[in-house]
């Protein structure tokens, strides 16, 4: 048996943009999706509706007015990992749930880091919630495997292009960090050490890997496949690109328990918006 994820930068989406992300999310076969740069507007609240609707365990923190945030979407039976109430900073950035599989529970965390410009404000900004949520990972360590999934808007040092000049050495040694001080193992690499892939890019030969999937190290050696999923950069049949990011997927040979009784988001979503309103 198997254990699929995905996560997916949604780009705050409009209404009309996430019934598009509906309709490709619930074709998806993977069990749980992490979906980042969510906000507290009407795409990603039509998106956290129609999953709840069709009987989905959805995990949507607060967002304060404008912030972004991540939102974890499964078809398995969740409870609520302690890494969310712990960071204290920009705390929508960051969220996580534990499912139960036959080896123990296993926690899964989305997260997505703030970017920034050149301007001191952001620059601060994004230092502070590294270091934030680097010390919400050290307060909740425990013995459960850690899934960590997300835009983490930063590259690792080896990257090609290099974008030498844009990335400072405190973003880097978050990327390092994670390996060397939190245990938890760049997934893609593991698997394909020297693959060039991007899953965001400016131009065509400009691309950058900035979302991410790392593991604890017992994870490392469960994994079958961790692969990014280019479509949801190309031209849609039904109108643009779904997002300019690239999906990331990910299959651990780990069997989970728990499943929940779900039924297809978007009919659900469809009756949910043709049911009558009382006023």
């Amino acid at each position: 048996m198997s254990l699929s994820l995905i996560t997916v930068n949604i780009g705050a989406p409009s209404l009309d943009r996430a019934h598009r992300q509906l309709r490709w999310l619930a074709d998806r076969p993977e069990e749980v999706l992490v979906l980042t740069e969510t906000k507290a507007t009407a795409g990603s609240q039509f998106l956290a509706g129609a999953f709840t609707a069709a009987g989905y365990a959805v995990t949507f923190p607060y967002h304060a007015p404008g912030e972004l945030g991540v939102m974890i979407i499964s078809k398995l039976s969740t409870t609520p990992d302690p890494l969310g109430t712990a960071l204290d900073y920009l705390p929508a950035r960051a969220t996580g749930v534990v499912v139960d599989t036959t080896d123990g529970p296993l926690r899964i965390a989305g997260a997505y880091v703030p970017s920034r410009d050149a301007t001191a404000d952001k620059t601060e900004r994004k230092k502070t919630w590294i270091r934030r949520f680097c010390q919400a990972l050290d307060a909740t360590a425990s013995e459960a495997p850690l899934l960590l999934l997300g835009d983490l808007n930063v590259l690792e040092p080896s990257h090609k292009p290099t974008h030498r000049g844009q990335f400072a050495p405190f973003e880097y040694a978050f990327y390092t960090n994670l390996t060397d001080q939190h245990g938890l193992v760049d997934l893609f690499r593991h698997l394909h050490p020297d693959r060039v892939e991007h899953s965001w890019a400016r131009q065509t030969d400009l691309g950058y890997r900035y979302d991410h999937a790392h593991g604890s190290r017992s994870l490392a050696e469960m994994l079958t496949a961790c692969e990014y999923v280019h479509e949801t950069r190309e031209p849609a049949a039904d109108g643009p690109p779904l997002t300019d990011h690239s999906g990331l997927a990910v299959r651990l040979v780990l069997t989970a328990t728990g499943a929940l009784l779900t039924s297809d988001p978007t009919t659900a979503a469809a009756s949910a918006e043709s049911e009558p309103t009382l006023f």
